[in-house]
Parts: C-alpha cells; sequence; structure tokens
C-alpha cells in the first residue's frame, strides 16, 4: 500500500472515536449527533437548552452524553471541555440567525450574533485543538453558510458572522495541517429545520405553507435540505476516508451558489 494511506475495512464509521457537537438539541446539530452515534462514536452533546438536549441524547441512544453548555462563557466551555477529556471530533454547530440590513440592525443584535457564531466557535476550537495536535490527530468541522460566501438581502449580520466562521477554518486547518488535525467548514443553504417553522409561525402567521414553499423554490433544486443529508457530509469529513481533506468548504445548497440566477 502506498505510503500515508489509510486501510479502510469499514466505510465511514468512527468507531470509538470521541466527539462533540455544539447546538445538539435540534436541527442540524441533533442530526449530526445521531449519525456520529450511528458510525459507532461516543457524541457529547452540547447546548443551552438543558432539558432539549437531555431529551435529544435520550433519543439519539446510550452513545450520546448531553452537556448543558454555554458556548459564548469562556469559563463554562473550559469547564465543559476538560470534563469531557480527550476528543477526536468537534463540530461547531450552535449558532443564531437575524434578519436585518447595517442599518437595521441593532448594536445589541450584532454583539449577540458574533458572541454565538463567532466567539462560540472560538471558545470551542480553542478548548479542543491543542490536546488534538498534542496526540497528532483530530478533525473540526465547522458548520458556515452559504450567506459566508454570497450577498443574501437582509443578512448583514448573520453573513457577517459565517463569513468569519469560514476565515477561522483556513486559519486553523493552515495551523495545524502538519499537527495532524484537519480543519473544515460545511456551508448549507436553507436546510428545513425547527428554526424555520418557527420563524415562519412568528413572522407570517396564516401563511407558513405559501412562504415555506417560497423558500423552498430559492434553491435550484426546488426545496430545502433536510439535517440528515447535512449530518451525512459531517460523517464522511470525520472519517478516515476524509484524511487528505483540511482546509476546505463543502457547500450543500440544492445548487443555490452555482445555478442561482
Amino acid at each position: 500500500m502506498e505510503a500515508g494511506r489509510i486501510a479502510v475495512t469499514a466505510p465511514f464509521m468512527l468507531t470509538s472515536r470521541r466527539a462533540a457537537v455544539t447546538g445538539a438539541a435540534s436541527g442540524i446539530g441533533r442530526a449530526i449527533a445521531a449519525e456520529f452515534v450511528r458510525a459507532g462514536a461516543h457524541v457529547h452533546c452540547l447546548d443551552l437548552d438543558g432539558d432539549a438536549v437531555a431529551a435529544a441524547a435520550t433519543e439519539i441512544g446510550k452513545l450520546a452524553t448531553p452537556r448543558i453548555c454555554d458556548i459564548t462563557d469562556a469559563g463554562t466551555v473550559g469547564a465543559t471541555f476538560a470534563d469531557i477529556g480527550e476528543l477526536d471530533i468537534l463540530v461547531n454547530c450552535a449558532g443564531v440567525s437575524h434578519i436585518g440590513t447595517v442599518e437595521t440592525t441593532t448594536p445589541e443584535d450584532f454583539e449577540r450574533l458574533f458572541r454565538v457564531n463567532v466567539q462560540g466557535v472560538y471558545l470551542c476550537t480553542r478548548a479542543a485543538v491543542g490536546g488534538m495536535a498534542a496526540r497528532g490527530r483530530g478533525v473540526i468541522i465547522n458548520i458556515a453558510s452559504i450567506a459566508g460566501s454570497a450577498g443574501l438581502a437582509d443578512r448583514f449580520a448573520y453573513s457577517m458572522t459565517k463569513g468569519a466562521v469560514l476565515a477561522m477554518t483556513m486559519s486553523v486547518a493552515r495551523d495545524y495541517v502538519l499537527k495532524g488535525v484537519r480543519c473544515n467548514s460545511i456551508s448549507p443553504g436553507r436546510v428545513h429545520t425547527p428554526f424555520v417553522d418557527g420563524f415562519l409561525a412568528r413572522t407570517y402567521p396564516g401563511r407558513e405553507a405559501e412562504m415555506f414553499a417560497k423558500l423552498a423554490a430559492t434553491q435550484p433544486i426546488g426545496r430545502m435540505g433536510e439535517p440528515a443529508e447535512i449530518a451525512h457530509l459531517a460523517r464522511y469529513l470525520a472519517s478516515d476516508e476524509a484524511a487528505f481533506v483540511t482546509g476546505s468548504d463543502y457547500p450543500i445548497d440544492g445548487g443555490f451558489l452555482t445555478l442561482h440566477g
């Protein structure tokens, strides 16, 4: 076998790997945690909502451990990751959205999105990457967004934060490439999560079905993505089959970036 290649016997398996997934109580984070458990990993499910993450971990199975964690607080993150111990995989998925232009985005809105979507990724990565590098192996996957590289209307602050996630991904990949740590990002388009349903119910009461169809149609493929579809890509990037992949962003958007307009 060629030097440096990994012999794969069971494709895309994560047997006995130790993973942490933020935002694991619902949506994409929950789907990734469940997919990793199906692949054999022991997954620490991090979320601010203790009841929701406990329920999610129970449904996912015995290899899922719920942990309440405020990813915007350095002390809490440090204590949580110290308690978790060695990690093979970190998925930074927790995030919040916002609608508004630069003029309609208040300083409070801007700071809130920065703290969760940018500082949260920084703190969790900082807490995990040193141990990975010391052991000479590890995978970090950041959930970015097509908003980080495309001009989306009324998404000023959200786009800013996801652009920062893309930049952090490339920087960490460069700094740790020779230390055995791979870092990549996934940029979803619109994905049907509980957040979407809640947004439609709050913003368009009585018109949810109409607006859902309108949002779905913005993807050239004609529908929104499903959380499980993002999770399948995350499983690949976490697996040994992706051992040659680092410093890359993977749009998964139904053709939005390349085919839209």
